[in-house]
């Protein structure tokens, strides 16, 4: 029993002994006092603890019914369930948030928004290619329906650009084309989306750059400087560029495809979407029809042109409310849209 003791005593002191305790402003920090920073440090926290002031959407755990598990079934699964074990309705019959968002980081550098860094990196991850950004990280992003998306939405994205409760509400009803989501089901879904915040680890940071942030969160190193280079290395939100077809279809853009590339597209992007129908009316997969369907249709103006939907999207209709999210020119560039295309044709012989 006293070597039982003995041990726990132990433990507990070596647990004191590693645990850095931050002190108050102004206050001088000693090694013993200085905080740990490590790759599965929260952003957030990091930054706080430097003096920058916290993003402006915490979670209102005070509010009634909300928890984290809720939100991520929402997410998830497009309803959730309340602690007395009662199931909401669905939030859309056509689409759930992973329809179009990863919920895993899905770029290897997250300060640029390069589509084929992240076709490569979501392809190792075993993640889709998709329209919309990672929600990893969303609630570190301060900006929401950036760039072109006001000229889908209007004044609609104005309450939102800013506001990450309003960014949430409009797309559970414009882009999941679903009912209006309550104030606790948006708090649980804040809830659940930080704890897929960013890590230190996230960042792409070299050696004299992590010495600086802990040099600066330890006391000695600028605090301002540290905070300036941590907002460096993620973009507080995703810029959206609207793009149109190739003036020519038939000729396509300016660009040689690249068939092992556009195979990483058909296979991560469209079927993730259209492979017997998981979320849309028109059905592909790996056969012949598929393909000479999709390159019968490339330099034409239908619905069943790549070049079309890829661009414009799809609006939704009377009776068939699923419709095509665009691509922007920073979730798939002209040039990955050529690669597509010499897939597509390639396959069809």
């Amino acid at each position: 029993m006293k070597a039982i003791f003995s041990t726990f005593f132990i433990l507990i002191l070596c647990t004191l002994m590693a645990w850095r305790w931050p002190v108050a402003e102004g206050e001088a920090k000693t090694d013993d006092q200085a905080l740990l920073l490590t790759k599965e440090s929260r952003l957030a926290e990091v930054l706080q603890q430097l003096g920058d002031t916290p993003v402006p959407h915490q979670v209102k755990t005070d509010m009634e019914l909300v928890s984290a598990k809720a939100g991520e079934e929402l997410v998830t699964l497009g309803f959730g369930r309340g602690p007395g074990g009662f199931k909401t309705a669905r939030q859309s019959k056509h689409f759930v948030c992973t329809s179009c968002h990863n919920i895993e980081k899905e770029d290897p550098d997250l300060s640029v928004a390069d589509p084929q860094a992240r076709l490569l990196y979501v392809k190792d991850k075993g993640l889709p290619f998709l329209q919309g950004t990672s929600l990893y990280g969303a609630v570190n992003r301060t900006q929401f329906y950036n760039g072109d998306y006001s000229k889908k939405y209007g004044n609609l994205v104005e309450a939102a650009r800013n506001n990450i409760r309003e960014a949430i509400q409009l797309c559970a009803e414009e882009c999941a084309q679903g009912r209006t989501l309550r104030d606790w089901e948006i708090e649980s879904i804040l809830a659940y989306l930080w704890t897929i915040d960013l890590k230190m680890g996230d960042l792409v940071l070299d050696e004299a750059e992590w010495d600086r942030v802990a040099q600066a969160l330890d006391g000695p190193g600028n605090k301002e400087t540290a905070i300036q280079l941590l907002k460096e290395k993620y973009l507080a939100g995703s810029p959206a560029t609207f793009v149109t077809p190739p003036a020519d279809r038939k000729e396509g853009y300016p660009n040689e495809g690249n068939v092992e590339n556009g195979k990483l597209i058909y296979e991560l992007s469209c079927l993730h979407c259209h492979e017997d129908g998981r979320y849309a009316f028109y059905r592909l997969d790996d056969s012949r029809f598929s393909f000479k369907h999709l390159d019968k249709h490339f330099s034409r103006y239908t619905r069943y042109s790549v070049y079309q939907v890829a661009r414009y999207g799809t609006s939704p209709l009377n009776g068939k409310r699923a419709y095509m999210p665009n691509y922007t020119l920073e979730k798939m560039s002209n040039q990955q849209m050529e690669d597509l295309r010499a897939y597509v044709v390639q396959m069809k012989k």
